[in-house]
């Protein structure tokens, strides 16, 4: 029986069981790297596939799109079946998808068949993390613990964002040794493991109400039409993004059909997919999401736009390219996990916005005759940027989002994360118009100071993270509102 006191449980010590023992986190981990892995690791492979397949390289852009707005859609959307349905459900289900859709890509002759696995691959890992956060805070609370697992949330954060960095370089092996069907069936090998590894380790969700168990029953539970409603808005303005400069206005027009209705669905609803008012409450759970969107689009910037750079001004193979940017992932990879360790939130967002100023300005400086040791150090400082950004949003994230919301808000952080580095894309693709040169370069470091000087900004003047250092610690709401009741402070 609960005797309500809150205690803090040391894994390993006093126990005889870890409550995260590696068997339980690993595959998490691997999990969480499907997605960025897939999401970086197809830029190498677009020149070969669109040779093999006698189309332009820009039509091959669709596989990049593609992945990305099925991944901004499915990650809120897994987030709220994983609440709904079970974690342990979800996050198998995504593992199956993505192993059907590196079979359909690696075998695939044809654009059509590669543009589906790239969506069968992004509604795939877009579940694995919602539904680790999901699982990770309901070990938490059975654990009786008080503060963030941080080390976990650092292993986590390293798989989710610090193995995108590595994918380029990765793909470039892959590509320049086994051809362009590897940038798919690598897929193969890895889900296989990690549906193995899930099956055994992962622990059983609670068994389902059989008087809930039905189609209109978790249709209503998940609130289905705020998510269909929340898809299409999302399609519309995704697809809008990636036509600018150009104006699809019929995309504009969809979004705007789209979203109004919807908005004035999701009000009007006692428990809505996207809560309109618990976000507008929350002010630091929005404030994490905008800054995520504006770091990653920082981040994803340099691994494409410099990448572009690299290959067309300055000369280099894209294995070359692709390994002049490693030094940014193994860098993210070291930091994040002794950062998230101690539970750090104010300190490494703030590092995090200093060091996106420092290397966008160092963007600026650079010219197609600058040494090769120039890039590499720039990519070494966005590397800090990548794990300050990672561990300390997500932190925030964990502390923010209420319990019982903390799937959906997961999803969501992912979801303004793929704004981000959708932007991105659509910046590079405006300063390099006439050619990936020098110019375009330094307008695209131009930008990332001003996104810089906004994540600074929505750090340094953040009371919440100015009183003590402190974020609030969402408690689960009594109502649908996610402002709430009752706030515990951490010290961060």
């Amino acid at each position: 029986m609960s005797t309500g006191i809150v205690q803090t449980v040391t894994p390993g010590r006093g126990s005889a069981r870890k409550p995260f023992a590696w068997t339980f986190t690993t595959p998490l981990y691997v999990g969480s790297s499907l997605n960025p892995i897939n999401s970086s690791i197809i830029a190498t492979a677009l020149v070969p596939i669109a040779a093999d397949l006698g189309v332009s390289v820009g039509a091959t852009a669709v596989l990049v799109s593609s992945l990305y707005l099925a991944s901004a859609v499915a990650q809120p959307t897994a987030g709220k079946l994983a609440e709904v349905v079970g974690a342990r459900r979800i996050f198998l289900s995504g593992i199956v998808l993505v192993l059907l859709g590196g079979l359909v890509g690696g075998l695939g002759q044809n654009l059509a068949m590669l543009t589906v696995a790239r969506v069968l691959i992004g509604l795939g890992t877009s579940a694995a993390f919602p539904c680790a956060m999901v699982l990770i805070r309901r070990r938490a609370e059975q654990a009786g613990m008080d503060k963030p697992p941080g080390g976990v949330l650092g292993g986590v954060a390293i798989a989710g964002m610090a193995t995108a960095a590595v994918g380029p370089p990765i793909g470039g092996l892959l590509v320049g040794a086994a051809g362009w069907h590897w940038a798919f069936l690598i897929n193969v090998p890895v889900t296989l493991i990690a549906l193995v590894m899930s099956i055994r380790w992962l622990p059983e969700d609670p068994p389902l109400d059989r008087a809930d168990n039905g189609f209109r029953q978790i249709a209503a539970r998940i609130d289905l039409t705020g998510v269909l409603g929340f898809a299409v808005s999302m399609t519309a303005l995704v697809i809008f993004l990636m036509g600018l400069p150009h104006v699809e206005w019929v995309a504009l027009a969809v979004f705007v059909l789209a979203a109004v209705p919807t908005v004035v669905w999701e009000l009007r609803k006692t428990a809505p997919f996207f809560d309109f008012r618990g976000l507008a409450a929350n002010g630091a759970l929005t404030r994490t999401y905008l800054r995520q969107a504006l770091t990653l689009l920082g981040v994803y910037t340099v691994m494409y736009g410099m990448t572009q750079w690299m290959e067309a001004a300055y000369g280099l193979s894209t294995v070359e390219a692709g390994l002049l940017l490693l030094p940014m992932g193994a860098v993210s990879a070291l930091l994040s996990r002794p950062l998230a360790s101690r539970n750090l939130v104010r300190g490494p967002l703030i590092a995090s916005a200093v060091t996106m100023l420092l290397g966008s300005a160092g963007i600026t400086l650079l010219t197609s005759h600058s040494p090769a040791i120039a890039i590499v150090l720039v990519s070494l400082i966005f590397g800090i940027t990548t794990a300050t950004t990672t561990v300390g949003n997500q932190i925030a994230l964990y502390l923010a989002a209420p319990a019982d919301q903390i799937g959906t808000a997961s999803g969501l952080f992912r979801t303004f994360g793929y704004l981000g580095t959708i932007t991105s894309s659509v910046i590079g693709g405006i300063v390099f118009r006439d050619g990936a040169g020098d110019h375009g370069l330094h307008s695209l470091g131009l930008v990332l100071v001003a996104a810089g000087i906004a994540v600074l900004l929505l750090t340094v003047l953040d009371r919440q993270l100015m009183r003590r250092n402190t974020v609030p610690v969402a408690a689960t709401p009594t109502n649908t509102t996610t402002a709430p009741n009752a706030r515990k402070e951490h010290h961060a």
